[in-house]
């Protein structure tokens, strides 16, 4: 007979259930997105979950949508526990009520996991189609939530794929909506040094909203409980004590040695206790598992018979005892999942090295058979391990080049690459491989580089692209070998490289005749020239390939080439001009109905209208282009471009928290390289302005400005060199501030884009100023060097007037100008200049009133540099400030605590190990801190909190 062995009650769990409660509630107020329940294997976090499911639904009538990795996730099988979830929702509500919840047509996105909603979307741009599938998939959870508090259950994430791994990533950060809770468990023993969901945990710790929870093991008198529910009796405390022992207090362990028999037979390895519960069961049955075992934690009924040879009377009575032994259990669709994934590994590991490949080719053979034998959209997948698992080679590279083709379908990029790496493995082992899949071994390399750049994995996609370049002739294949150069220079833009528009150019001599594959290359070149200052051979060649384009009828094409035209105007000061030209390709855009074209078109207008001083329709269009970019799927692309020009908006009208805010929503997103160094900056320019000079400092070093590397584009070169004087000045370094002005202009050459070279030109009379007493001879260069470039540049428009103004010293024009810009910072530091002045000829009473109005706009900015110069100079004329006496009310929760160990004397790293937050946060709380509370140093700060009564230590 066999025992029951789990337990009826719910044992030791009370804590980690009330958590669980609690975080739901603070779910359904929009407080927390996610919980992450990590455990030993065996601990329980399967029946944990379990239990608070059944209380939510019970309760709350939430609706728990579920969803499991398997570990055949890790060799392509995409999107597994989305998929699945999706598959229970639309089995629960039907697929027109899913559909309805999507914005019209969306559903074809999600096609791509599930069958049931059609036809998958036709688009070939690979980056736009994955996040569009992102976004529609928290579009839905979000929909759910309207109705009904809603969970996402999702177990053993740390078996989840690449593509999984991102799109719990990017619900994480990004759900706002309240009623949804996303609960996720993962084996906490698993994770070794090198495992893939390691800085997934690390990045979801640091995201507002996001909790996790650590299962621990039972205590004794937990055990003792559990091992009552069990038995069905009190155990005598010696047997309680020897099962704690032995399980360490482990719940699966525990069962398994209850279900072992006597204690004299508790075996000496927890591997032969798993397996002592197996091999107590009758041979046939052990046979049977073993077979179900070769085919994964969960196997349909069908499958499973085909594969053992069994009828179906005979396979359920083979099974029959170990369902009744709690060995395996029923799932939904007919299938059978052992209870413990321990099981079936212990189960597995006792297979036979001939054994394990036979029964791996027969799953494979029976699936070639009939794929119906598999949930859809998983024959490839499991083909592709099977046949791998079977040693055939043939029929792996085959498998795996079809399974890496649907991968490709799902936008699982990344689950793609290691299939395309085991077709290139394979190929020389098939004799007629490139006649088998229908592509030659560089197409394949081709796709592998197409899979690494749509995922991001940009040191791979530059190892694919430059074998696939090595394999080609030029002089056979030259519009191939173009299309290769066109995205081995993309790549390199992505890791920040130079020597993008040579590289381009060698493309350009390989397409000389006036066709498609011209334009395609013309197209990145010209943007790039623009971009690098060379505006007029810039403009040359996209009007070329404008008319190409026009020739061909590819308005698409069309639109991206005037797009560039507006870039060179924007940079050669015609920003009207390029107002224009962008609103003409975005009206091509919306023609075609061309998500990249509208969202690129938009961005850049918000730039546009930016440097125009045009700033509420700047931030209107930007609300515009990020609702259209989530529409069109290209949050992660164009959507973070128009976030990053509407931070820069929002720092400029010195709304600095929104902009703070932008900058880390976007951040959230993982953007490559160069769009992540953009939008650094401007959380730079807020950081400056508040005088936090470690966070300043790490976004220098990290943006590569510390070290002065080498760029291409000059915006890029103008804007680090602006952060990297500001940076000295801040630091009271006017002498560095100098000597880098004076390398960077000596050495580059600059923006001829109107705003930023008067912006630059602005801080370079300020630095002069300050430098001068100490470095009359390298100010008086600098001043020259300054005034050749200010002769080649125009005013294009306001805001370019207005830091005219500054640099040539009309300080009251100049802030006159800010306000009427509603910029206040520069309003305030040009009427702290203007101050400056008239203290200087000898106007008390107007350096009074001027610096009576800057001082509460500095204060409401709480840009505490520019208030303690107000303040300096309002002393040295004798003029009183008020002084703003710090109160507890002023700092934040966290803040208090942060200085509470600071008054301790604790270090940043050490405040970070204790708060369970990053030493970058702990530096910018410190920064917050100082600044509220009006002091220079952390000693300050200390004794102002003893002081003020602020800690209680």
């Amino acid at each position: 007979m066999l025992g029951r062995s789990v337990s009826p009650v719910f044992v030791g769990r009370e804590e980690e259930l009330a958590t669980l409660s609690e975080a739901f509630t603070q779910a359904r107020e929009g407080n927390v997105t996610a919980v992450l329940l990590g455990g030993e294997a065996g601990v329980g976090k399967t029946r944990l979950v379990q239990g608070f499911a059944e209380q939510v639904t019970r309760d709350s009538d939430a609706l728990v949508l579920y969803g499991g990795c398997v570990e055949l996730s890790t060799e392509g099988l995409a999107y597994a526990p989305f998929t699945a979830a999706l598959r229970q929702l639309v089995r629960e509500q039907g697929t027109a009520r899913v559909a309805s919840l999507l914005p019209q047509g969306a559903e074809r996105d999600l096609a791509r996991l599930l069958p049931e909603f059609g036809e998958p979307s036709g688009d070939g741009e690979t980056e736009s189609g994955r996040a569009r599938l992102f976004e529609q998939f928290l579009t839905l959870i979000e929909r759910l939530a309207d109705s009904r508090p809603t969970i996402l259950l999702i177990e053993d994430i740390h078996w989840a794929d690449r593509s999984s791994r991102d799109l719990i990533a990017f619900l994480s950060r990004n759900l706002r909506a309240p009623q949804v809770l996303i609960l996720m468990t993962y084996r906490s023993d698993d994770l070794h040094r090198q495992h893939p969901l390691r800085p997934v945990l690390a990045e979801l710790s640091r995201v507002n909203g996001v909790l996790r929870v650590d299962l621990s093991r039972l205590t004794q008198d937990e055990v003792a409980e559990q091992m009552a529910g069990i038995l069905g009796n009190v155990p005598e405390f010696h047997k309680v004590q020897k099962v704690y022992d032995r399980s360490e207090g482990i719940p699966l362990f525990v069962e398994a040695l209850l279900d072992s028999g006597e204690e004299s037979a508790f075996p000496e390895s927890m591997q032969d206790l798993i397996l002592g519960t197996v091999e107590r069961l009758p041979e046939e049955t052990q046979r049977v598992l073993r077979i179900a075992a070769a085919g994964g934690t969960r196997v349909g009924h069908a499958l499973l018979a085909a594969v053992s040879g069994l009828s179906d009377l005979e396979l359920e009575s083979a099974l029959r005892p170990a369902i009744a032994g709690n060995v395996l259990q029923i799932a939904d669709g007919r299938a059978y999942v052992f209870r413990h994934s321990l099981i079936r590994e212990a189960v597995h590991e006792e297979l036979l090295p001939g054994e394990h490949q036979r029964l791996h080719a027969r799953y494979a053979e029976e699936i070639s058979r009939d794929r119906t034998l598999v949930p859809p959209g998983r024959a490839t997948v499991e083909l592709a391990h099977h046949w791998y698992g079977a040693r055939d080679d043939l029929w792996a590279l085959i498998s795996a080049w079809e399974a890496a083709r649907t991968s490709f379908h799902a936008f699982a990029y990344t689950e793609a690459i290691p299939l395309l790496e085991r077709v290139l493995m394979l190929w020389d082992r098939v004799p007629d491989a490139a006649e088998r899949i229908g592509a030659d071994h560089t197409t394949v390399l081709e796709r592998a580089g197409e899979a690494a750049r749509a995922s991001g994995d940009i040191d791979r996609g530059v190892k694919f692209v430059k074998a696939a370049l090595s394999e080609l002739d030029e002089a056979r294949e030259p519009e191939r070998v173009a299309t290769l150069i066109v995205n081995w220079a993309q790549l390199k833009v992505y890791k920040g490289k130079m020597g993008v528009v040579e590289d381009l150019r060698h493309a350009l001599r390989l397409v000389p005749e006036p066709n498609l594959a011209r334009v395609e290359v013309i197209n990145p070149m010209s943007g790039h020239l623009m971009l690098r200052g060379d505006v007029e051979e810039g403009t040359a060649l996209a009007e070329e390939g404008l008319k190409l384009a026009r020739e061909l009828g590819d308005r698409c094409l069309e639109a991206d080439l005037l797009l560039n035209l507006a870039l060179g105007h924007s940079i050669a000061a015609d920003t009207e001009g390029a107002l224009a030209t962008n609103f003409q390709a975005l009206e091509l855009g919306r023609s075609e109905g061309s998500g990249r074209v509208i969202a690129r078109a938009i961005g850049n207008n918000v730039d546009a209208l930016n440097d125009l001083g045009r700033w509420q329709e700047a931030l209107d269009l930007a609300e515009e282009g990020w609702r259209l970019a989530k529409e069109y799927g290209r949050i992660r692309l164009s959507g973070l471009f128009i976030l990053n020009n509407m931070a820069e908006t929002l720092e400029a009208i010195g709304r600095w928290d929104e902009a703070v805010e932008t900058v880390d929503r976007a951040l959230n997103l993982g953007p490559v390289l160069r769009n992540r160094h953009h939008l650094l900056r401007v959380r730079a320019d807020v950081a400056l302005g508040r005088g936090e000079l470690d966070l300043v400092e790490h976004i220098l070093s990290e943006t590569g400005v510390l070290k002065e590397r080498p760029a291409d584009f000059v915006q890029d070169i103008t804007n680090s060199m602006r952060l990297h004087i500001g940076w000295h000045l801040l630091k009271g370094e006017p002498d560095a501030a100098l000597a880098v002005a004076g390398r960077t202009l000596a050495r580059h050459s600059q923006s001829p884009k109107a705003m930023l070279g008067w912006r630059l030109l602005a801080q370079l009379t300020r630095v002069c100023d300050a430098a001068e007493p100490a470095e009359p001879a390298l100010a008086r260069a600098l001043r020259e060097q300054a005034a050749a470039v200010a002769a080649g540049l125009t005013v294009s428009g306001p805001v370019a007037e207005a830091y005219r103004l500054s640099y040539s010293r009309d300080f009251d024009a100049a802030a006159a100008a800010w306000e009427r810009l509603n910029r206040p910072h520069n309003q305030a530091k040009a009427l702290l200049r203007a101050a400056s002045v008239a203290a200087h000829a000898g106007d008390r009473e107007g350096a009074a009133s001027r610096l009576a109005v800057a001082r509460p706009l500095a204060e409401a900015l709480r840009a505490t540099p520019l208030v303690d110069e107000i303040d300096t100079l309002s002393r040295r004329v004798g003029v009183a400030q008020p002084q703003q006496q710090p109160v507890p009310e002023l700092l934040t929760p966290r803040e208090l605590e942060v200085l509470r160990l600071v008054a301790l004397g604790r270090t940043n790293r050490d405040i970070a190990q204790e708060l369970f937050i990053s030493a970058k946060t702990v530096s910018v709380h410190v920064s917050n801190i100082l600044a509220k509370l009006g002091v220079t140093t952390r000693g300050e700060a200390a004794a102002a909190a003893h002081r003020l009564s602020l800690v209680s230590l």
